[in-house]
């Protein structure tokens, strides 16, 4: 039996960086000490408020190098001060080009890796093409002290492919920092049931868990031609099991107040969810050799 606690998250972000990631690092510690998780994710782009819903080029000022990064040295320590492993979100520059980036520090504050964004979103509200330019490193998996770990960030969710080719490369765990809330587009559109329904299928088709961190709370934002914008993000965060049932997750909060989050956790057996894979015959029956209709547009 080989037992993993994982921990799923939400939090209000506030105008002050400092603000959020004390928050953040407040949220990692309870649910270590409270929950006694050894995974803990964090939600997408944690620092900050979410600066893509307007376009504005000082934004792009904040991005960081992975070498050198305030952010992740400083979140690499509370993770190995507390032994859990820590996907980290952070605005990533590299050369000419910045990426929305995750940083996979494992429970001894070693840094194992990077992930980039393959999926850039853009749509009002949403404007990441702005910002981020699409992922280069494909999609990986991460060994760590607690798991095998895939992450994909956000819009990557919506894709089943992104999912399938981290359980092929051993995924024990599938995590997926994301903000998602109100279509200022479509005011009365309500995409939670489609968002989580989406990876909870994902985890049944794989028979990998999932965990989900989503953003909660409002943010508006004043935009650099006068226009004011104003979000609105759903929470929900979850944690689904292999068969893709929710077994834990956060409250669909709409509030503005900044100090609101939540956690919540669950515990597998790895061993038990692998042996249950590998019995249900999904990976011994697939037909690659009739897939290739899915490398063309």
């Amino acid at each position: 039996m080989r037992e993993v606690t994982v921990c799923a998250t939400q939090m209000c972000c506030c105008p002050d960086r400092e603000e959020n990631i004390q928050r953040a690092s407040d949220l990692v510690r309870a649910a270590r000490e409270k929950e006694g998780a050894q995974i803990v994710l964090l939600q997408e782009l944690f620092a900050t408020r979410y600066f893509p819903q307007e376009l504005r080029e000082d934004h792009l000022d904040a991005a960081e190098a992975y070498e050198g990064s305030a952010l992740l040295d400083r979140m690499a320590e509370l993770a190995g001060d507390l032994g859990v492993v820590l996907p980290v979100s952070f605005f990533e520059r590299s050369g000419n080009c910045c990426f929305n980036s995750v940083c996979v520090v494992d429970a001894d504050g070693t840094k194992r890796g990077v992930y980039r964004k393959s999926h850039i979103p853009m749509g009002p509200g949403y404007e990441e093409k702005y910002y981020f330019a699409p992922g280069d490193t494909g999609f990986k998996v991460f060994q760590t002290r607690h798991a095998k770990v895939g992450v994909g960030i956000c819009w990557d969710q919506w894709f089943p492919e992104c999912a399938r080719a981290m359980a092929l490369d051993g995924a024990e765990v599938l995590l997926y920092p994301t903000a998602i809330g109100s279509e200022p587009h479509c005011p009365g559109l309500d995409s939670w049931p489609h968002w989580s329904a989406v990876m909870k299928g994902h985890a049944a088709a794989n028979l990998v868990p999932v965990v989900a961190s989503n953003r909660v709370g409002v943010e508006s934002c004043e935009h650099y031609n006068g226009g004011r914008t104003s979000l609105k993000f759903y929470g929900g965060s979850f944690v689904a099991d292999h068969m893709g049932q929710e077994v834990a997750s956060c409250s669909r909060i709409e509030g503005e107040a900044v100090g609101e989050w939540e956690i919540a956790s669950f515990t597998f057996d790895l061993d038990e969810v692998a042996r249950q894979r590998r019995a249900w015959g999904l990976f011994r029956d697939r037909r690659p050799d009739l897939y290739g209709r899915l490398l063309s547009m």
